[in-house]
């Protein structure tokens, strides 16, 4: 891409329009401490190649390819094979722009078309939308699309055991609706599953919808088909989030449970870990719901000679076609990266993305074994998928120690939950192997 630099009226304009002195107000919420030790000391008038050469021997101290990782907690380190990124890189995919002109956009459009058609396949739904910023946003769409379809309900019911992004998330995005009320449903403290005593009593209470984890925060797997059968009871809508977008290609299709609507990360399908982002979320409903979808369609068809040709079907949620009454008010999808997505899951196919799953399945409890022969408690006893939590005192220091020891060896939930001061979720995936899990626990151990 062409490097284009800013005058530095640009720059003022810039920073009057959004009401500040300097660029560096944009970061005065960091601690100054930290803003000193960031700054690079680059003598002036160094040319390119300097500059380059300069950043890329910093770069080189970093600890990246030494460090053995356990991180998961809504992104997941998984091989990205070169094809993804072979034909990511082309010049012709480089915007996510909509394509309006589906005539000129032909190869656009048909890779849309194609990543809908593997949501769809993945979740047991029929109908899947052009793909949404992440997980969490998708799941707070959905939120709002089951108010669409059910404007009289008032509870939303999250279970606890959700991402807390997506339930802040979620929070956030349905703020402005005075009438709609979130109630988290509590897990359960042996199985770590949604209490679905709890959730009986509260569906009784006019409720809208109910968002459960599919696997859940905890890595473990919820009884989606009874929860999807609770909801439907008291006639409300069933929806499931999946963090860890591998875990469909192993675990029943959220349509197959009569989930009502399925959404989703796709960071794990071909999408590398980079700082946080982007991430690629995906959405697929029933055909009923599909005028209330937050999001556009590509379909396919005819055109007047009779060739196959891709073409915008739907766009329900355009503020400039609909103004107040569309559904969303996104309006750019993540096609780049959904593209990325698709080229992977074509690449994998069905039996090579469940063949990956087993693998992390298979990793993750043999991980769980070594720490458990050790005297490392787990903290829950429902089924878990690549993610599980254990009970390590001291948690916070003990993940310090284990770092400075080259491993990163989990997340503490504390933050997060309270009561599970002790708690450390740990992820595995066909990055690791045995010798790494041997590092977990004997750093682990160091650390107790």
């Amino acid at each position: 891409m062409r490097f284009m630099p800013h005058t530095d009226a640009d720059l003022r304009a810039m920073l009057d329009t959004i009401g500040i002195d300097a660029i560096e107000d944009l970061i005065a919420h960091v601690p100054a401490s930290l803003r000193d030790t960031a700054r690079i000391a680059l003598a002036p008038g160094m040319s390119e190649q300097d500059v380059a050469g300069e950043i890329t021997a910093l770069a080189n101290q970093n600890r990246a390819s030494i460090l053995v990782s356990f991180l998961g907690g809504g992104y997941y380190h998984h091989y990205v094979p070169a094809v993804v990124r072979s034909v990511m890189s082309r010049a012709e995919f480089a915007t996510s722009y909509t394509p309006y002109q589906a005539e000129a956009s032909q190869g656009t459009t048909q890779a849309i078309f194609e990543f809908q058609t593997l949501i769809t396949q993945l979740t047991g739904l029929e109908v899947a939308n052009a793909s949404m910023y992440d997980g969490a946003s998708a799941a707070a769409e959905a939120v709002l699309m089951a108010r669409r379809i059910a404007p009289k309900r008032t509870k939303v019911a999250l279970a606890r055991s959700l991402w807390p992004d997506y339930r802040e998330t979620i929070r956030t995005y349905i703020s402005a609706i005075k009438d709609l009320e979130v109630i988290e449903i509590p897990f359960a403290d042996g199985t770590g599953q949604i209490d679905l005593e709890e959730l009986k009593r509260i569906a009784k209470e006019n409720l809208l919808c109910v968002v459960a984890g599919y696997p859940n925060g905890f890595g473990i797997v919820e009884p989606l088909g009874e929860i999807a059968r609770i909801a439907h009871q008291a006639e409300a809508l069933a929806i499931s989030a999946t963090a860890e977008g591998l875990a469909l290609g192993l675990l029943k299709a959220p349509g197959d449970l009569q989930i009502d609507i399925a959404v989703g990360e796709g960071q794990s399908f071909g999408l590398p870990l980079q700082f946080g982002g982007p991430g690629l979320g995906f959405m697929a409903a029933r055909n009923a719901h599909l005028r209330q979808m937050p999001g556009r369609l590509v379909g396919q068809t005819r055109d007047a000679n009779g060739n196959r040709a891709f073409t915008l079907t739907l766009a329900t949620r355009e503020q400039h076609i609909r103004r107040e009454r569309a559904t969303s008010n996104i309006c750019t999808n993540h096609s780049l990266c959904a593209l990325g997505a698709a080229v992977y899951l074509s690449l994998m196919g069905r039996r090579g993305l469940r063949q990956l799953a087993e693998r992390n399945v298979e990793l993750a409890h043999q991980a769980h074994d070594v720490l458990t022969a050790s005297k490392i408690e787990p903290r829950f006893s429902g089924p878990f998928f690549n993610e599980f939590v254990v009970r390590i005192p001291e948690a916070a220091r003990a993940l310090k120690t284990a770092e400075d020891r080259g491993v990163l060896a989990g997340i503490a939930l504390a933050p997060d939950y309270p009561e599970l001061r002790d708690g450390v979720l740990i992820s595995v995936t066909e990055i690791n192997d045995a010798r790494h899990f041997d590092r977990l626990r004997d750093a682990l151990a160091e650390a107790g």
